[in-house]
């Protein structure tokens, strides 16, 4: 009998022992194993039941937050309120992106063969030499690589080249032109300066409307919502929310300065938080796109009214407060948050108005300011009714229609009532408070307590 060569052999060995799976049912397998990872700046929630609701006096009689055993899944949070500092990033973004858009669109309106204008701020060519398949199939049928309906096309900005902000270095007149439509007109600068228009920062993005396609029939593209929201946030609610109160300070320099950056941005609605969320999701994801990462994180959005009161509670049950209570101030006298003490005594705490969003004692799940600093949005729409209607299973009565969204935590200039964590409040989505924050959440995939 002649032997088998060795590589024949190597192979039928390979072969019958690799991938065979016998026949039997093993599932669709990953290429890599999924682990969750916890956000830079977020502390890992892990979910479980509680009794939400008010367990001691209702002062104001509301009757709105009966007592009731309820379930949240584990999901991520922000230690901190979002700080100037993050909120100026969005800003910053969305400013640039406009600006090298038109840089980009001047460019190919005005260049030709012969001459290029705002070379250094073109669009990146597209290598139709190194496309693929699907690239070409898209360029040929579409005439783009990706929204047909954005003024980019597909194309992407080039953000190599720096933007020049000082007039006196501007490269040539195309280049004061773009800068030019980003100012306030001539007759509304003064001190001889050109400030930014900020009423032009506009951000565009748009979300399924998952609720409403899941329980409603209809084609995808109905339930489709495109969003256009001025993301700047308005500054004037320091003067304009209190009457013969000198506030201008805070309105010059609370979001423009510096020595804020570490503080809670206030003066955004509820629809600028929301549409921080969706950049921030986007962000992310642009990066794991750029390293060729094929998940994609989970969106990054407002918390639930019921997430958010178990976070504050920090895994105390019964408590009045996120460090327990019944006190405010700890057994050195100290006060354990930023409110308002005694009337009128807004500093007696150490604190005017807000303070640095990581500042007094964490709670049990190492949030920062769940009582006190500034209010905070939630994802819930507010009705006098929801813990009767909402389900005792991560509950949130949410209606599009309905303005109403709930606040929590109380703020700088609340009374310590509003700082307990059952305590509910709401604001109009479309106003601006000098006392209201927030902070995102992102759900945690799985159901173990993997944190890293």
């Amino acid at each position: 009998m002649k032997k088998l060569p060795f590589y024949i052999l190597l192979a039928l060995i390979i072969t019958s022992c690799g991938s065979n799976d016998q026949g039997e049912l093993i599932g669709v397998q990953s290429k890599s194993k999924w682990h969750s990872k916890k956000p830079v700046g977020m502390a890992y929630i892990p979910g479980g039941s509680f009794t939400m609701g008010k367990q001691d006096e209702d002062v104001s009689g509301a009757l709105n937050s009966p007592t009731r055993t309820v379930t949240v899944r584990p999901f991520y949070m922000d230690e901190t309120e979002i700080t100037n500092a993050e909120y100026k990033e969005f800003v910053f973004w969305v400013r640039d992106s406009i600006v090298r858009t038109k840089l980009a669109l001047l460019s190919e309106l005005m260049s030709d063969d012969t001459n290029k204008v705002l070379e250094d701020y073109q669009f990146k060519n597209i290598d139709t030499t190194d496309m693929t398949p699907y690239q070409k199939y898209m360029m040929n049928n579409y005439g783009s690589l990706g929204d047909v309906n954005s003024p980019l096309q597909g194309r992407a900005l080039n953000w190599d080249a720096d933007l020049i902000w000082n007039t006196s270095e501007f490269p040539d007149e195309y280049y004061a032109e773009v800068m030019d439509s980003m100012y306030v007109p001539i007759e509304d600068s003064f001190d001889g300066r050109r400030m930014l228009d900020t009423k032009k920062l506009k951000y565009k993005y748009s979300w399924l409307d998952r609720e409403a396609a899941a329980r409603n029939k209809g084609e995808r593209k109905n339930f489709i919502k495109q969003e256009v929201v001025n993301v700047y946030p308005d500054t004037t609610v320091w003067v304009k929310d209190f009457n013969y109160s000198y506030n201008d300070p805070m309105h010059q320099d609370y979001f423009y300065h510096e020595a804020y950056n570490d503080y809670p941005v206030v003066g955004v609605t509820w629809s600028q938080a929301k549409a921080f969320c969706s950049w921030r999701t986007k962000k992310k994801n642009d990066f794991l796109r750029s390293k060729k990462k094929p998940s994609s994180v989970p969106y990054f959005r407002l918390p639930t009214e019921a997430e958010w009161e178990y976070a504050a509670r920090g895994g105390l049950e019964f408590s009045t407060y996120p460090w327990g209570g019944p006190y405010t101030t700890s057994d050195r006298g100290c006060f354990l948050a930023n409110f308002k003490p005694d009337r009128g005594d807004y500093a007696v705490d150490g604190a005017l108005y807000t303070m640095e969003a990581k500042s007094y004692n964490p709670n049990g799940y190492g949030l920062y300011n769940m009582a006190g600093n500034v209010s905070e949005w939630t994802n819930t729409a507010y009705n006098d009714d929801s813990y009767y209607i909402g389900s005792t299973m991560n509950p949130n009565v949410e209606n599009t229609k309905n303005r109403r969204k709930v606040i929590r935590g109380g703020s700088w200039k609340d009374v310590a009532y509003f700082l307990e964590v059952s305590t509910r409040d709401y604001e109009y989505a479309d106003s601006a408070r000098s006392y209201i924050g927030f902070r995102t959440v992102q759900d945690f995939l799985g159901a173990n307590n993997n944190k890293n």
